[in-house]
């Protein structure tokens, strides 16, 4: 099984795009949200620093999206 590696927020964009996410929206809140079907999912604001592994963790779960379509995304 291959393991989860940091991307940039572009590369999470891209990723997510390809799962089947819209946006990302930005709203009231203090971070864009990308939506697919009822899905919500909350994301980090753009940076320059790469997205970590646990924040990956975060986001997959809460997209509800397998490891598996992400190592494959």
């Amino acid at each position: 099984m291959s393991k989860l590696l940091p991307v940039s927020w572009n590369e999470l964009i891209r990723k997510l795009h390809i799962l089947g996410f819209k946006g990302p929206y930005y709203g009231k809140g203090p971070h864009p949200l990308m939506w697919k079907g009822t899905i919500r999912l909350m994301i980090p604001n753009p940076h320059r620093d790469d997205i970590s592994v646990d924040l990956i963790n975060k986001i997959i779960r809460q997209g509800e999206i397998s490891r598996d379509e992400w190592l494959s995304a």
